[in-house]
């Protein structure tokens, strides 16, 4: 009888609660996996997660099943849930598709960039030629991942840049650190100077061929320098490879 007079707002706010809290545990498992605290492949221990972070392991299974829809874990009957393995094979794959997305996003900014916007990629690819003056490998990926994540959000299209990020969290559990060569990175840098430049002049189309070119490149070094000792692929363990870095 009690439960037939309870105030429905318990149940919605109870319900809005649990999301939230699902949400917060999912994004802090995914912090863990994107910084490479849980490297691929590594089984993820229900009872440590959850005392490290403060919750029950109800919540924090709800939050591997949002993980699994996002790719960046796998769950196994009787056996618990992992982090995933990409593949050489699927991570040429995926960016295949990341090409195409960086394309439409060139395609749809150009025409409606706003200076503001011009003046922040600027700014971006003015610290990248500075990290490519002082070989700081590292800060250069950081900015180019950063670079690319801005020009889809400011498409402001919100589709795009959810399958956008959604691909780039699962190539991270291909290539956690970047493949970048301190010889190679001051090409990069040029490379999206040019694309602010091609942005700024309203010009789509030119745009988009510009990123997918940049996108395809970055596919090629990864096929070329993707198979090191370590790495695998679908169809096996890699084979030896060259020590040289893309």
């Amino acid at each position: 009888m009690s439960a037939l007079l309870a105030d429905p707002t318990d149940t919605a706010l109870t319900l809005v609660q649990r999301t939230s809290l699902t949400r917060l545990v999912a994004e802090s498992v995914e912090k863990l996996i994107l910084a490479g605290e849980l490297a691929p492949g590594a089984k993820l221990n229900e009872v440590a997660l959850a005392e490290r972070l403060g919750v029950s392991r109800g919540p924090l299974r709800e939050a591997f099943r949002l993980l699994e829809e996002c790719g960046l874990i796998r769950q196994e009957k009787n056996r618990g849930a992992f982090v995933r393995e990409i593949a050489l094979d699927e991570a040429a794959d995926i960016y295949e598709v990341r090409a195409g997305l960086d394309a439409t996003a060139g395609r749809l900014l150009a025409c409606r960039i706003t200076p503001a916007q011009l003046a922040t990629l600027r700014a971006m690819t003015e610290r990248m030629q500075a990290a490519a003056a002082t070989e700081d490998i590292d800060g250069f990926h950081v900015l180019n991942l950063k670079f690319h994540d801005q020009i889809v959000e400011m498409t402001g299209n919100r589709s795009l840049i959810e399958i956008y990020r959604k691909l780039v969290k699962q190539l991270t559990l291909f290539r956690r650190r970047n493949l970048f060569a301190p010889m190679a990175i001051p090409h990069f840098a040029d490379e999206h100077s040019a694309i602010v430049d091609l942005l700024a002049t309203g010009d789509g189309e030119r745009c988009a061929q510009a990123l997918l070119a940049h996108a395809q490149g970055g596919r090629q070094r990864m096929l070329r320098d993707g198979a090191y000792p370590g790495v695998a692929t679908a169809h096996g363990p890699a084979a030896p490879n060259s020590q040289h870095r893309a």
